[in-house]
């Protein structure tokens, strides 16, 4: 089994920081693409943040310059550090990956459970 445990959710003042960590666990070959994304009120799962393996990060517009994806491969983590939030960063986070589990199966795309989010203006 493979598992994505977030952390670091939490309440926060408009103009504050957050910074969102998930471990991937269990049996993994190795871990193609990483991200974020989330979820409001009434509206549908949006990408925030993603950052492959090797090569770029990608950004949704609304967090360009506030919101930093990073991993680390060794451990199999990501965190998303965000600065600056606003209200409309309120939301539950999802942890996303691309996991290979052996050399011989193909990538499964796993969720984790969420964490909330909540910034008070």
């Amino acid at each position: 089994q493979v598992q994505l445990v977030e952390s670091g959710g939490g309440l926060v003042q408009a103009g504050g920081s957050l910074k969102l960590s998930c471990a991937a666990s269990g049996s993994i070959f190795s871990i193609n693409v990483m991200g974020w994304y989330r979820q409001a009120p009434g509206k549908q799962r949006e990408l925030v943040a993603t950052i492959p393996s090797i090569g770029r990060t990608n950004y949704a517009d609304s967090v360009k310059g506030r919101f930093t994806i990073s991993r680390d491969n060794a451990k199999n983590t990501v965190s998303l550090q965000m600065n600056s939030l606003k209200p409309e960063d309120t939301g539950v986070y999802y942890c996303n990956a691309d996991i290979k589990r052996t050399y011989y199966t193909s990538s499964y795309n796993y969720w984790g459970q969420g964490t909330q989010v909540t910034v008070a203006s």
